[in-house]
């Protein structure tokens, strides 16, 4: 073997099988089953439509186990009347099997953070997006030659925002696609099961669930920014066009 070939060979192998890259915690939307290591903590920033923004924070209290909270408003940016939402959320989540070579990562959680309006006025009680809720999240990663890939899984059950009468469980999925060690693909499905009764259907703007995609930039090693592409099944009938949002997430250790 010639030093060329060696070298080359020894090149493709550290690609495949070098850097354990750590797994995100949430897709677009949707969690996934990875948790923040002890003693980390990020703070995220949702730039939504119409100038609403939500702000969180959440730590690695253990390997397994991290919490959170959420705050927000609809209508942060804009020269309307500003709106808070009515109450802070929280996120909690521990890992409860760890990811092997043969079987995913499963955690539960709980979520209470929705997306876009919040709709106080009416009988609905809750956001134009309902949260997740308690759930249960799997996850399984690969290492390719690009960087990391996983595929995300889970069930949710919405337990309070039930005003609309529509109590389903309900089922999402989605991956995450390294493209090189700074830009990722993600994208994400939410069949939104928990908003098929009538009541959710006159308000709801997505035809089928929420398909969702965005690029991340990692452009320094504890600094993502993101470009999401929500609501692409869209109900054309309700609005033309799909939503085009901003995240920025920063993670630290204490």
């Amino acid at each position: 073997m010639t030093n060329k070939t060696f070298i080359s060979t020894i090149f493709i192998i550290g690609l495949i099988f070098g850097q354990a890259y750590p797994p995100p915690t949430d897709l677009i939307t949707i969690p996934t089953a990875g948790t923040l290591a002890r003693g980390s903590f990020s703070m995220d920033m949702r730039i939504q439509d119409e100038g609403g923004m939500i702000m969180g924070l959440s730590a690695g209290i253990t390997d397994r186990f991290q919490f959170g909270l959420s705050f927000g408003s609809p209508n942060l940016i804009g020269d309307d009347s500003l709106r808070w939402y009515p109450r802070p959320e929280a996120t909690v989540k521990y890992l409860i099997i760890d990811e092997s070579m043969s079987l995913p990562g499963v955690s539960f959680g709980i979520n209470t953070q929705g997306f876009g309006n919040f709709h106080t006025d009416d009988s609905l009680k809750r956001y134009d997006t309902k949260a997740y809720g308690a759930y249960l999240a799997a996850s399984k990663n690969w290492k390719s030659p690009l960087g990391n890939m996983g595929l995300h899984s889970g069930i949710n059950y919405n337990f309070t925002e039930t005003a609309d009468g529509d109590t389903d469980p309900n089922i999402f999925f989605g991956l995450d696609v390294e493209l090189n060690p700074e830009f990722s693909l993600l994208m994400e499905y939410n069949s939104a099961l928990n908003e098929n009764n009538m009541t959710a259907k006159d308000m709801s703007i997505s035809k089928g669930g929420y398909l969702n995609a965005a690029f991340r930039w990692s452009f320094v090693e504890s600094l993502h920014l993101e470009l999401h592409f929500s609501n692409l099944l869209f109900d054309d009938e309700k609005v033309d066009y799909f939503k085009r949002e901003i995240k920025i997430t920063y993670i630290e250790y204490f």
